[in-house]
Formats: structure tokens, C-alpha cells, sequence
């Protein structure tokens, strides 16, 4: 049996990224605690892992959106100090504009999508920086920086995602902590039928499977990436992409207003 890296819980486990997630990390030797709405998905889940693996394989389902679920991932993330690992990978997403969008499917997707990651994230950052160790996983998307491309709330969400894990990232960095988001691209998983737009209306050119997803992601957090996106050929490209926007620091916040907008400052 590979050395024990202590628990990794994943959210979102069930299927798709997470249930990727669970194989990998379990043959890497982390033991896991699996959450997801399915108990049917995760049991098959587990009795695979366990038997492909021999590791110990914990399942909760639990419902993200529902506070009563939410309230009791959170008290574990926060209180045992057997996990080291946690993948925030539940979400949902969204193709349709705004304006034909419902209104409570936006609200569950900001509630699961923002609210939920973030407070399961402050839970394990508040276990993992008492302990000085830890390692805390974002799953994003490339609609973080490329908003227009479906639904804007959706994209606004995963913003939100992108930039409160670099933050977080920054928070920890002396704790023994470390942070990696990752930004996917499109991926062969049910997000595009939820959504409404099922992945075989793409370009098989531009779908990437799960596996790779996930077996890219871990790569790149062994590699110390801090930011990762799978599909991206140049690491070049991101570092002037964050060069440039860092350049706009210093001219971001002036008690005069821009010459261009003819404004005379007032005394």
C-alpha cells in the first residue's frame, strides 16, 4: 500500500471531475471522504476505490445548497485533523443569456458556486493553518477570464472563484498552506446537459476528457502552479497576463481623476 497522505475530502465526488479526482488521489495514498447529492454514485464509487486501492473510502451525501448539509461538511472540514486535502469541485454552471435564465436556478448556482466553496474553504484553511500543512483545491473555469463566453453569472461565479483563491493563496502562504485553482476549459462531463447544452454540440477538438483534466491539474500542483489551466500550451501566455495586470497597480487608485476624462480635482 502507498504511504498515507492522510484524508482528502472532494466535493462533487460522485462523477465526472470529483469521482477523477477520488481515483487519483486514492493511488496517490490519500484516504477520502466523498460528498456528493448521489449515495447510489457514491457507494459504487467507494466499493471501486477500495478494491482498485485499499484505501479507506468515507461517503456522505450531502446537498451543498441545503445550509442543514452544508453546516455539517463545513464542522468536518473544520475539526478533523486527518485532512490534509480538500478539492471544492461541486458546482453548477449555466449556457442560457440572463435574460432567458430563471431567477432561483441563478440564486442555487451563486449559493453553491460562491457561497458553499467559500465557506468549506475557510473551514479547511482554519484546520490546515492550526496545522501548518494543508492543501486546498479550487476548480474554476476559463469563464473566469473569458466571461462572454456563457452564461454571465456563471462566469461571474467562477471569477469569483479565480480571484478569492489567489487571494487566499496570498493569506496562507506563510502558513504552510498552499492554494491551486484550476481553470478548465470545456470538459466531456454532464455540466454541458445541466446546463442545456449538451458537449456533442462542441468541437471534439476542444473537449478535453476528464482523466486529462484531472491527471494535467495535479501535475501542475506539483509543479508549485498556483493558477492552473489544462489546455494552455504556453505558461508564457498567463505570466503576461497576470504581468499586465499587475501593471496596473501602482495607477489603480490616484486621488486625481484621469487626465482623459477632463476633470478638475478638487482641493
Amino acid at each position: 500500500m502507498t504511504q498515507a497522505n492522510g484524508y482528502a475530502l472532494i466535493t462533487g465526488a460522485s462523477s465526472g471531475i470529483g469521482a477523477v479526482y477520488a481515483d487519483r488521489l486514492a493511488r496517490q495514498g490519500y484516504d477520502l471522504i466523498l460528498v456528493a447529492r448521489n449515495q447510489q454514485r457514491l457507494d459504487l464509487l467507494a466499493t471501486r476505490l477500495k478494491a482498485d486501492t485499499h484505501r479507506d473510502i468515507q461517503v456522505v451525501a450531502a446537498d451543498l445548497n441545503l445550509p442543514a448539509d452544508l453546516a455539517r461538511i463545513e464542522q468536518m472540514l473544520h475539526d478533523d485533523s486527518r485532512i490534509s486535502l480538500l478539492v471544492n469541485n461541486a458546482g453548477v454552471g449555466a449556457t442560457a443569456s440572463l435574460l432567458a435564465s430563471d431567477s432561483d436556478k441563478m440564486d442555487a448556482m451563486i449559493l453553491l458556486n460562491v457561497l458553499a466553496l467559500t465557506r468549506l474553504a475557510k473551514a479547511a484553511a482554519t484546520n490546515f493553518a492550526a496545522q501548518g500543512r494543508g492543501t486546498l483545491i479550487n476548480i474554476g473555469s476559463i469563464v473566469a477570464v473569458a466571461p462572454k463566453l456563457l452564461n454571465g453569472v456563471y462566469a461571474g461565479t467562477k471569477a469569483f472563484v479565480q480571484a478569492f483563491s489567489e487571494s487566499l493563496d496570498h493569506e496562507l502562504s506563510d502558513k504552510g498552506v498552499s492554494v491551486q485553482v484550476v481553470l478548465p476549459g470545456a470538459t466531456a462531463t454532464e455540466f454541458w446537459d445541466v446546463a442545456g447544452l449538451p458537449v456533442s454540440n462542441l468541437p471534439d477538438s476542444m473537449v478535453m476528457t476528464t482523466e486529462n483534466l484531472v491527471d494535467a491539474a495535479l501535475a501542475g500542483l506539483a509543479q508549485g502552479e498556483k493558477v492552473t489551466i489544462p489546455s494552455l500550451p504556453d505558461r508564457l501566455d498567463w505570466d503576461a497576463y497576470e504581468h499586465a495586470r499587475l501593471a496596473l497597480g501602482p495607477n489603480l487608485s490616484h486621488r486625481a481623476p484621469a487626465p482623459r476624462y477632463g476633470v478638475k480635482a478638487s482641493v
